[in-house]
């Protein structure tokens, strides 16, 4: 399990290789770090046959130092620091955990683990480098899977431990040693460092995408980000979602040649950073394992507590004539209150959002009521079945 440009560019060669042969029954390629995935109809080939195909062409194929792959630098605007992933930061404390190492701020938390001396270096390292699309679909939307091609600007992180429940669509993030853009709104657990605009527009709107290909980035694709304010960022999305996108992008080749060139020109300078981030890695996780974080009872972060809701009994409430309870559908934190006291909802309508296994749920108005009150806070971890609110018919 390492990240290794050499076993990436051979599997991109097999997949240029089985689909130059066009053998029947091949539906689809999907080269990924260290693998290449093959879709096969089995009703047109047997796994069989295709796997003979590729023991046939693996040999083959380019000696891997001679191996080079069509590129293109894709600049786009980066708001460092932006306040929607601020606002995901701070729903996860309110909701999942407050007290992780991560928290409150994901990019204070890269610059400690990677053993920088200050934040600064953190944002100089990510407008410095140029990041190597090695994989797309990464959970979702064209997401991609990116590395710097210098191994002095490889910052490494941890993961989200439980994950985030939102992540703002488009968000920017370091997940291990791999840089990913969240094509949509969703879980997630990469350290934020910003946001930017869509990668892939829904109607194909644009010079940069069609209804044919509505994603932007292709493999090997060279990410490098510019600086941008949030202001701005939300007008370039504006723009991309009515099809007036404008980036500079720019064709050139990627040569495994001239990495390994480059890499053994700054050899010293690259095994300098790397020493030192690891040695920083290692001393955060001796921490956490001092702190007892490899010990704790992550379900307890989510278990019910509190008010007498998840100790196995339902508390008693007072009800008014023909009021009603809402209970909670499952066990999770009250991410939302939507209605309070006195307010009037429709059927349908959300009163309360609990979060739980990474999604938002909602939990519906039955009928037309007006709240009596609310037995909940947000925050508040509930049980299966817990009381959230108290509603009585109108009038």
């Amino acid at each position: 399990m390492t990240l290794d440009f050499d076993l990436r560019m051979r599997s991109q060669a097999l997949a240029n290789a089985l689909a130059k042969a066009a053998m029947p029954g091949v539906v689809d390629l999907v080269p990924g770090m260290r693998s290449l995935q093959v879709r096969v109809d089995g009703d047109r080939a047997t796994l069989e046959s295709i796997l003979g195909l590729v023991r046939e062409l693996e040999p083959t194929l380019p000696p891997t130092a001679d191996l080079a792959v069509p590129s293109r630098i894709v600049h786009l605007p980066l708001s460092w620091d932006d306040p929607a992933t601020r606002e995901a930061i701070a729903r996860y404390m309110r909701v999942v955990r407050d007290d992780a190492p991560w928290c409150p701020w994901n990019i204070e938390f890269i610059r400690r683990i990677n053993g920088l001396a200050s934040v600064d270096d953190v944002q100089r390292i990510v407008f410095d480098a140029s990041y190597l699309v090695l994989g797309l679909g990464d959970v979702y939307l064209g997401a991609p899977v990116a590395v710097p091609i210098d191994p002095r600007h490889r910052l490494v992180t941890t993961k989200y431990n439980p994950a985030r429940t939102w992540t703002p669509e488009n968000a920017v993030g370091i997940g291990g040693a791999y840089l990913c853009i969240y094509g949509m709104e969703g879980p997630g657990g990469y350290q934020f460092v910003g946001r930017t605009v869509p990668v892939w527009s829904r109607y194909g709107l644009g010079r940069h995408f069609s209804r044919e290909v509505p994603w932007l980035l292709r493999h090997f694709d060279q990410i490098r980000w510019f600086p941008v304010d949030a202001d701005d960022l939300l007008d370039r999305r504006a723009d991309a979602r009515a099809g007036r996108l404008e980036l500079d992008i720019s064709d050139t080749t990627f040569r495994l040649a001239d990495h390994r060139a480059f890499r053994a020109e700054h050899a010293a300078s690259i095994a300098a950073f790397e020493g030192s981030r690891d040695a920083a890695y290692a001393e955060e996780r001796a921490a956490w394992e001092l702190r007892g974080e490899f010990t704790r009872d992550h379900d307890a972060a989510v278990a019910p507590t509190g008010n007498g809701h998840g100790n196995g009994r339902t508390p008693v409430i007072d009800l008014p004539p023909g009021a009603s309870v809402l209970a909670s559908p499952l066990a999770g934190a009250v991410a939302r209150v939507h209605r309070r006291a006195r307010d009037d909802v429709k059927a349908g309508e959300p009163v309360v959002t609990i979060e739980a296994m990474k999604m938002e749920h909602h939990v519906p108005a039955p009928r037309d009521a007006r709240v009596d009150r609310v037995v909940c806070r947000e925050g508040e971890v509930v049980g299966t079945g817990a009381p959230l609110a108290v509603l009585v018919p109108h009038g």
